[in-house]
Formats: C-alpha cells, sequence, structure tokens
C-alpha cells in the first residue's frame, strides 16, 4: 500500500475526508439549531465529490462564486444555486442556460442591473439584493432604506425577476482581533437586517435574509431572524480560522505537503518547491513587529499529519519557492528531498491554485479547475 509520502512528487494539498465530513456535519447541525437553512458556498472546496458529501446529508441547495462555478454543479445534479456575486452582465447567455434548467438566484444591488435583466433575461430568477453591513466591499448601506426601496419597486414591474429578500457577507469578520469582536459584528449585522426585514416585509412576499461568514456561523448562537445561512470555508478551515478562533487545529481539513529542495545551513532556513502558485500570498502577522506568516508546520504521516510543530513557520513565499525558518533543532529534522507539511492560511485560495486534492486515503480528488485544465488539453 502506498503511503501519503510516496505519492507526493510536488506541491500537492492533502484533504482529511473524515475531517471534511465532521465540519460539514457540524454546520448542518448548527444551521438546524437556528432554524435556518444551510445553503453552503462551494467557492471553497469547488468539487463534486466532496459537494456529494453534503448530499448525502441532506443538502439540497448551494452558493457559488461565478457563472462558470454554478454551470460546473449544475451540471453534476444540483437544482438550487445562488451566484453569491453581483451579476457579470456579459454572461448573460450563460445565466439564461442555467436559468430555463435550475432554481437559479441572483445578487444584485443597482438599478442598472435590474433594467438590464429586465430586458434580457428569458427565465424567472430569484433576486437578492447585496447589503452591506460594514465589510465595504459592495452592497447597499442596510440602513440606506430609499435606495433598497427604488430596487424593490423596479422589481416590482419586471416580470422575470422575483426579488427573494437580502443577502449580505460579514467579510469584516476576517479582520476581526478576536471572538468577542466577532460577536460584536454579528450582533449589530442581526439589528441591521431584522430592522431591514421589518421595514420590507409587507414589500417583499415571503421575505428572506442570506448571512454568509465563516467565522459567525462558527461560533455564534443567535441567528434571530436570519433564513440562511452561507458559510463556505468551514468545510476545510485554515490557520486564519484557527488564529480567530472558528475552529480547533484538529478540524482543519486539509495541508500543502512540500518536497525540501534547499536546506541553508547559515540562516536556518529550508527551501520547499510550494510558493505563490500554490499558497497564493495571503499571510497573517504574526507579531507585533510585523512578522508574517504564510503556513504553520506539521510533519506528513502515513495517513494525515501531525499536530502543529513548534520552532518554525513559512515565512516567505515566491513564485515558486517557500522560505521555512526554524530553529535550530527542526532545521536538523529535515533533508533535501523530505516532504513537510504546511497548514495554509487560507484554504480557499490554496485549493482553487491546487486544482485537486490528495485523499489521506490516498485517492485523488478532483475539482471544478482540474476538469477543465483536463478538458482544455
Amino acid at each position: 500500500m502506498k503511503t501519503l509520502n510516496n505519492q507526493i512528487i510536488r506541491p500537492s494539498l492533502l484533504l482529511d475526508k473524515q475531517k471534511c465530513i465532521s465540519n460539514i456535519e457540524a454546520m448542518i447541525t448548527r444551521a438546524q439549531k437556528a432554524n435556518a437553512r444551510l445553503r453552503p458556498h462551494f467557492k471553497t472546496h469547488q468539487s463534486v465529490e466532496v459537494g456529494n458529501w453534503f448530499k448525502e446529508r441532506g443538502v439540497d441547495c448551494i452558493a457559488v462564486s461565478s457563472v462558470e462555478m454554478a454551470k460546473y454543479f449544475a451540471d453534476h445534479g444540483w437544482e438550487d444555486i445562488t451566484i453569491a456575486i453581483p451579476i457579470n452582465v456579459r454572461e448573460i447567455d450563460l445565466i439564461n442556460e442555467l436559468a430555463s434548467k435550475i432554481h437559479l438566484n441572483l445578487v444584485l444591488e443597482s438599478r442598472e442591473s435590474i433594467l438590464y435583466l429586465e430586458s434580457e433575461l428569458q427565465h424567472s430568477v430569484g433576486i437578492f439584493i447585496k447589503i452591506d453591513v460594514g465589510y465595504h466591499r459592495c452592497g447597499i448601506p442596510s440602513e440606506a432604506i430609499g435606495s433598497i426601496k427604488i430596487l424593490t419597486d423596479l422589481m416590482k414591474e419586471a416580470e422575470q425577476l422575483r426579488c427573494k429578500g437580502f443577502l449580505t457577507h460579514n467579510g469584516h469578520n476576517y479582520k476581526a482581533k478576536d471572538q468577542n469582536e466577532i460577536h460584536n459584528n454579528h450582533s449589530k449585522t442581526l439589528l441591521s437586517l431584522n430592522e431591514l426585514k421589518d421595514v420590507f416585509r409587507n414589500e417583499i412576499p415571503n421575505i428572506q435574509v442570506s448571512l454568509g461568514d465563516t467565522p459567525a456561523c462558527s461560533i455564534s448562537k443567535e441567528f434571530y431572524g436570519i433564513d440562511e445561512l452561507r458559510p463556505g470555508n468551514f468545510v476545510f478551515y485554515d490557520i486564519m480560522q484557527y488564529v480567530l478562533g472558528s475552529c480547533e487545529e484538529n478540524e482543519i481539513a486539509v495541508a500543502m505537503a512540500c518536497p525540501v529542495i534547499a536546506r541553508n545551513i547559515d540562516r536556518k532556513e529550508l527551501v520547499i518547491h510550494g510558493g505563490g502558485i500554490h499558497f497564493s500570498k495571503e499571510f497573517i502577522e504574526a507579531d507585533q513587529d510585523g512578522t508574517k506568516l504564510f503556513g504553520s508546520l506539521v510533519r506528513i504521516t502515513e495517513n494525515g499529519w501531525s499536530e502543529i510543530l513548534g520552532g518554525g513557520f513559512l515565512a516567505e513565499l515566491s513564485q515558486e519557492h517557500g522560505i521555512i525558518r526554524c530553529s535550530d533543532i527542526l532545521f536538523d529534522e529535515f533533508t533535501i528531498g523530505d516532504i513537510i507539511g504546511i497548514l495554509p492560511v487560507h484554504s480557499c485560495m490554496t485549493a482553487n491554485l491546487m486544482r485537486k486534492y490528495l485523499s489521506t486515503d490516498g485517492t485523488w480528488i478532483s475539482t471544478m479547475n482540474s476538469e477543465q485544465q483536463t478538458i482544455d488539453n
């Protein structure tokens, strides 16, 4: 039987199926306790096989981050999909194709988008208005009632648009200092969304509110007025979520496995084959001196990985190279050709770049990107 180490010849993203399934089941339970529908965001894993682990546990609706991703999962049997990003009107042909086959929800925040859809849509779709509750990436501020009403009034006259309610993403929770700040952000969000829901309750039949961010969905207990939870990263978690307090270390379900390709004895640094094109260049600050941490170290075992190793961390990334700064003891434990594991800072970006997973049971799991790569080649 091949061990994981024997299968790895270049940077590979390991996936622990049991941890992943445990994370899925835990979030399903949290949604049930909140009396909310779970619509997991599949942008994190982008895999039909991982998606099936949700389906086997009764999940029947999903969110995605692109029209292309919606098509991928629709082609594999998913029939209730929200594209949780403001619409790209240039993709109207594919949007029409999807809307003819599945229950499709779109997200918008502008009058122009409504007018365009009204003139070009050939099939009915659900519409969520994107609300900004503090992230300031996109969306209408929750207090801008007049601006929101313009959109709801326009949709009353649009034959193919069914306004379903409001969708938001508490992205600023990813910059929180601790769990208390996450709880405070979440409480403010609940207050804003419930006030908004009350204002438009008579305007929008069966009004719904969709909330999605892994930190709040993982640690908060109160979701009053929220109809739908839409987290994504929880399926894998990562070092960022661990630092925020969203998960325990043993809930992180992916680890990068990278070959050691050089050792700098003078600086006590290991060089790995594994750079920005594998991890992305996202980092967290490890201390007040501005030290950047691109990942935490683990030891690869026969069927998984160890707890986080002390005495070193992934400190720098270029395109193909990664620099691990080590203590003397840790440096001496690795030689050229060894495999070292790194828990990524942001699993969503890493998974998107790596395109497929090596399961800890020794099998490969494809994603949307790996299947597309096969087609393109």
